[in-house]
């Protein structure tokens, strides 16, 4: 079973900073593409950043130069890194995988896509 648990999420003043994390569980072979999302109450939920395996990382422009995904492998989590945080940036985030992963029985694997059950952030003025 593969879970995806985010974490560090809170409230922040404008300006500051927050990191959050989406690690992964279960038995792992690869995270291959991941987002990260946000919906603010009463909007939809957009995509902030996309970092797709291989490609190049994309994130929406109200957040370009602010925030920044990175990844540990070794440890199967991904990060978002937020600096300069401002008050429209509130919202519940959320990570999205598509992850491949070993089944129960030997010799077999399965992809899927899997979201994190969000972490709320506020960012007060």
């Amino acid at each position: 079973q593969v879970q995806l648990v985010e974490s560090g999420g809170g409230l922040v003043q404008a300006g500051g900073s927050l990191r959050l994390s989406c690690a992964a569980s279960g038995n792992i072979i690869s995270i291959n593409n991941l987002g990260w999302f946000r919906q603010a109450p009463g909007k939809q939920r957009e995509l902030v950043a996309n970092s797709p395996s291989g490609g190049n990382t994309n994130y929406v422009d109200s957040v370009k130069g602010r925030f920044t995904i990175s990844r540990d492998n070794a440890k199967n989590t991904v990060y978002l890194q937020m600096n300069n945080l401002k008050p429209e940036d509130t919202a519940v985030y959320y990570c999205n995988a598509d992850i491949s992963y070993r089944g129960i029985l030997k010799g077999t694997s399965y992809r899927g896509d899997y979201w994190g059950q969000g972490t709320q952030v506020i960012v007060s003025s």
